[in-house]
Order: structure tokens, then sequence, then C-alpha cells
């Protein structure tokens, strides 16, 4: 492992009186063979945060941030983000996340007990240039296996964002919990909702996209699923679990709505699994209320809309999921006529390829068939066509602009409408894309008299 190392960080840990370990993922990963573009490298050891410091600024090693308190200093070593901590031993009140008290010490053991899972708490000897394994930590990591540092019921009852972090690992790892491990985060579920819902989403994020941190694949619904088992799932996104046992027509779905969306997650591409977990949040909705699942999609749209501000996430995000659940039942079975295809096509265009990557995943997610779902196959021919023809898309595509509609005679307050109908116009064959043709045709027919 010291060969990953840089020459700077070596030197640092040779420098000091007492060993200077690494500790967690990065070791972790090491030893399972796990490759990472972004590495987070934790050190630690018995050395004040104080005598870290000055050790570190002696070598030219920039200090960013030193917390005497925590005994945590984070530094930058060669370009490379790294957080020191001193060895301690942490004291929790039961549903907050921040420690109540740190206590240093000078033993390994207890810093090793204060972490969460054994495969994170083997540490890296990096002078001596050896592993040091506690709590039997490398043989959780050979077996791919998580267990607790501690009883599991008090390893979750002293940090709720450690069920989060549970299922996280378990998805991009590829690590299995042990049925201990399981029966105490569900034990403990209830301390999710002392979490503050920025980090709750930071880490469903993160599990929506666990396949990119070291290329395990299924890991979005592996860790789904284990938030579905420890019984988090229901308590941050209570409306996606009201469609736990809310069975569909076994004509069209293998699946209950809660298994069908998280496996649209699991077929999905990366740019919309977001809105493929919540594709179909609206059922449940629609079924309590009217006994089907008719305007499901508006429906969830706007349920989207209230999760997401909940969660407080981004404006663009909300508003292009929301967007994607509106639209995701469109032309379902696929009859609509070609020009009232061109137009929704024209129409929705920013966001088609995404609206074609939740249309395939939801296609897939019901009766797990990976051929081509047939509206992608229909627009994508449509789509396809309309390019060959030269056909614009956008505004900015359009011929004719804004300013010679104002010289032949159009209100300033009417020019966008009347572009947006030329576009259409366009997309259905009634007029050529050519300057002199749409401004002939907005003056016969859209031009006010």
């Amino acid at each position: 492992m010291k060969d990953t190392l840089s020459k700077s960080l070596i030197a640092l840990a040779e420098k000091l009186p007492r060993p200077l370990y690494i500790v967690g993922g990065r070791v972790r990963d090491f030893i399972a063979n796990l490759t990472a573009e972004d590495i987070d490298t934790d050190l630690c050891s018995p050395i004040s945060a104080e005598e870290f410091s000055r050790a570190a600024e002696e070598l030219g090693i920039k200090t960013d941030a030193t917390y005497k308190n925590t005994g945590t200093v984070k530094i930058t070593v060669d370009g490379e983000w790294c957080e020191y901590t001193c060895f301690r031993s942490d004291e929790y009140i039961r549903g907050e996340h921040r420690p109540a008290a740190t206590y240093f010490t000078d033993d390994i053991n207890l810093d090793a007990r204060r972490r969460d899972f054994k495969c994170n708490a083997v540490y890296y000897d990096i002078a001596a240039g050896k592993f040091v394994d506690p709590l039997g930590g490398i043989e959780d990591i050979k077996a791919k296996r998580i267990t607790t540092v501690a009883p599991a019921k008090k390893v979750f009852g002293e940090d709720g964002l450690r069920l989060m972090r549970l299922a996280r690992i378990a998805a991009q790892t590829g690590f299995v919990p042990d049925s201990e491990c399981l029966k105490g985060a569900r034990d403990n579920s209830e301390l999710i909702k002392d979490i503050s819902v920025e980090r709750i989403f930071a880490e469903l994020w993160a599990i929506l996209y666990s396949d990119l941190k070291y290329g395990c694949a299924d890991g979005p619904y592996r860790g789904l699923k284990i938030l579905q088992e420890i019984k988090v799932l229901e308590k941050i996104l209570p409306e996606l679990y009201k469609g736990a046992g809310l069975d569909q027509r076994k004509d069209f779905h293998k699946y209950d709505v809660l298994e069908h969306s998280l496996r649209a997650v699991k077929y999905s591409p990366e740019k919309v699994r977001f809105a493929a977990l919540l594709h179909d949040i609206g059922k449940p909705y629609c079924y309590e209320r009217e006994g089907k699942f008719a305007g499901h999609e508006e429906e969830g749209a706007r349920i989207a809309r209230d999760i997401c501000a909940r969660l407080k996430v981004s404006k663009n995000l909300t508003e292009e999921t929301a967007q994607l659940i509106a639209l995701h039942m469109y032309d379902l079975r696929c009859d609509a006529k070609v020009n009232k295809a061109r137009k929704f096509i024209v129409k929705n265009y920013a966001i088609l390829d995404k609206l074609f990557m939740l249309k395939q995943a939801d296609y897939s997610a019901c009766m797990d068939q990976t051929d081509t779902a047939p509206f992608v196959q229909k627009y994508t021919e449509i789509l396809n066509e309309m390019k060959s023809e030269g056909t614009p898309f956008t505004l900015k595509e359009l011929k004719l602009k804004g300013d010679a509609l104002i010289k032949a005679g159009f209100a300033p307050a009417e020019v966008g409408k009347t572009l947006e109908n030329l576009l259409y116009d366009c997309c259905i064959g009634q007029v050529e894309n050519d300057a002199e043709k749409l401004l002939k045709r907005a003056v016969k027919i859209y031009l006010r008299a």
C-alpha cells in the first residue's frame, strides 16, 4: 500500500514520534482491490492536533483547518485532501448525530470501537508499512461482509446517519451486512428522523449512483432494498413506500408498485435514476382516492415536487424530475398520430433523451424485459426522420427571427407565440424552414387584423 502514497505523506509519518495511520475507506478499498477516481484519506494517531499541525507545517504541508476540540486537522498533501483525527472515544446521546463528548486516548482499540463497521476499522501504519487490525476487519473485507464494531444495537443507536451509510457502503462495495447488523439497524430505524434532510438526500443520491464508485453492478437497487429491509425507506420516502403490496395488472406487471419503482432504478441510466425512483409516486395516492391509477402521472409530478421541497432538492432537478414524471405515460399504447408525435418531440426536445431513458426503464421494470420499449422505438424512428428532413427542433434553429416579425407588424407580445406556432408548422411539414416562406406564412395565418 505504501507505493500508493505520496512522498510528502510518508515523510510526515516518518517525522512524527508516534505511528501515523491511514484508516477507513482507503484501507478497505486497497485490501478489497476496489479502485475509485476519488479517494478519501483519513489519517489518525495518538498525537494531538496541535503537534500534528506543527509537524505538517514544518514539512511545508498546507494546513487547511484545525479543530482542537475534536482533535481534527484538515490538510492538503501534494494536492490530495486528507483529514487527521487524534485517537479518541466518543460519547453519544441517542438520536444526535454529533458526539456529545469526545475523549482523547492512546488506545487504538478504543479508537476502532468508536467507528461504525469493522471493514472501516482497519489501520495502515505508514512508516512501518503494515496493517493493524484491532477488530478483525480484514477478515470481513475478504469475506465482503459488513459487521459492526460493537453490538449493532449500540452502533446504530449512537448515530442515525449510520443507517444510510450502511446502505450506501453495501451498495458501493457489494459487501453484504450480516443479520445482526441488519437487525440493529432495523431496531433503530426511527433515528433517521433526527438526521438533517440534506444529509439524508446526499446519502440517497450516493446510493442511486453507487455503481459509479467502484463499478459494482446493481448497486443502486441493492442499496434501496437494504433501506427497505431496515425500515428506513418508509420513513424518508413514505409516499414511495405506500406502493408496497399495491398490486398491478398481472398481464403488464410482475411486481407491486414499490418493487417496480426500485427495479426501474435498476434498469435506469445514470441521468434519470431519481426520476425513475419517483416515476410512479402518484399511484398509491390515486388508488386510495379513486381505486385506480388513472392520472397518476399528473399527481406524481405534484407529489414529487413536494418530496423535493422536503428534501431541499435543487430547483433544476426538481423541475426536471416533475416534468419527466408528468410525461412518462404519454402515448403509452403508441397510437398517437405522426403529426401529434412530431409536435410532442419538438415541444419536449430539451428532455427527450431523458424521457426515452425513463420510458425504457419503466418498460423494462414491468416484466424484466430488456428489448426496446415500443414508445422508444416509435419515437426514435420519427425523430431520425425529422432530423433527415432538416426539421428545426428549437426556436434557435428556426430561420425566422423575432425582429423580422416586428418589422412585419407583429406586436412584441405576439412574437414568441408566433415563432412557436411556426416551429410546430415546420415540424409537421406545413412550411419549410426558410425565412421568406416562414414570414409569408406568419403574416397570412397569425398576423392579427
